[in-house]
């Protein structure tokens, strides 16, 4: 199973009529230079943008974007540039792996950059992925540059629905992506050139994962040799905690609680006043370890003895 990335997808699945507004603004001269793309994180926004952008930076070329089939030409020296990070029209940054923000360097650096001059009259694109990482610093500096962009620049800011500075917001035109739990499945099932009940068990996933974390979930369970198919939640948590997944996939990292909030939602089915005490227990100590950093190995482990093995 290869490893598929935002910027490696040529294929655009779920998010055509996305696509297709988005061209009839470029087409009609009215996208605009800074657009925020919200909508849950795995949905396929930076999908969206990279395919969008494509197509842009090929309007004209003999290699050009396929907009009947919602394709990206993998021969296209632009696809290839953006692949290898050297395309000279598009500035990309995220938060590194070994950081919890984007830091003020990145801004910095960004900043640098656009002063250069093109070497082209293509437009320019820059894409902020997770701006909600953005941190006081790097968002006061950005919004310096968003609030007079050069000439032919365009932002495309990656909102995945938490909670950024209204300044920012209101800078931004919004556009708002969102698809159903059948959407979703459709995509994951595409994605994977599979049927997903074969290969999630359905307890799993009613949990209304996007197709991003359907995809890496099944990357997971190939990687690790979990058969997923016939595995109820509780079991999963006790593998991962048993095993520290969470140590060693950031995936998962980013999961496990999202997991624990939705294994009470199971059991509050019974309303049990003891499930329910405990249920806001554990809430706040993950929001306590969230705000201050705390040991997440000690909330894991106390959750598996207390919840999981009751």
């Amino acid at each position: 199973m290869s490893n598929l990335l935002p910027i490696n997808q040529y294929k655009l699945y779920g998010l055509e009529k996305y696509f297709t507004e988005l061209v009839k603004f470029y087409k009609n001269q009215k996208f605009p230079n800074k657009i925020l793309f919200s909508g849950q994180k795995g949905i396929g926004k930076s999908t969206l943008a990279f395919h969008f952008i494509n197509y842009v930076l090929t309007i004209g070329e003999q290699v050009s974007y396929d907009v009947e089939n919602f394709q990206i030409n993998t021969e296209s020296s632009e696809f290839k540039t953006i692949n290898n990070q050297s395309n000279t029209n598009l500035i990309t940054i995220d938060v590194n792996e070994d950081k919890k923000s984007i830091d003020i360097q990145q801004i910095r650096d960004l900043i640098v950059n656009l002063n250069k001059s093109s070497f082209n009259q293509k437009p320019r694109f820059v894409l902020i992925d997770n701006i909600e990482l953005l941190n006081t610093n790097s968002i006061n500096a950005l919004l310096k540059v968003l609030e007079e962009p050069n000439e032919n620049i365009n932002f495309i800011l990656i909102h995945n629905n938490k909670k950024i500075l209204p300044t920012l917001l209101s800078r931004c035109i919004n556009f708002k992506i969102n698809l159903s739990n059948q959407e979703y499945l459709k995509i994951s099932n595409q994605l994977l050139n599979d049927d997903i009940n074969n290969l999630i068990s359905k307890e799993l996933l009613n949990y209304y994962f996007t197709p991003g974390e359907i995809y890496h979930l099944v990357q997971f369970s190939l990687e690790n040799k979990y058969d997923l198919s016939n595995i109820d939640l509780r079991n999963f948590l006790k593998i991962l905690i048993k095993d520290a997944h969470y140590k060693k996939n950031n995936f998962i990292n980013n999961m496990m609680y999202s997991f624990i909030e939705f294994y009470f939602r199971k059991l509050n089915k019974s309303f049990s006043k003891l499930i329910n005490k405990k249920y806001y227990y554990f809430i706040k100590r993950i929001s306590d370890t969230k705000i201050y950093n705390l040991d997440k190995e000690s909330l894991f482990i106390e959750f598996n003895e207390e919840i999981l093995d009751a």
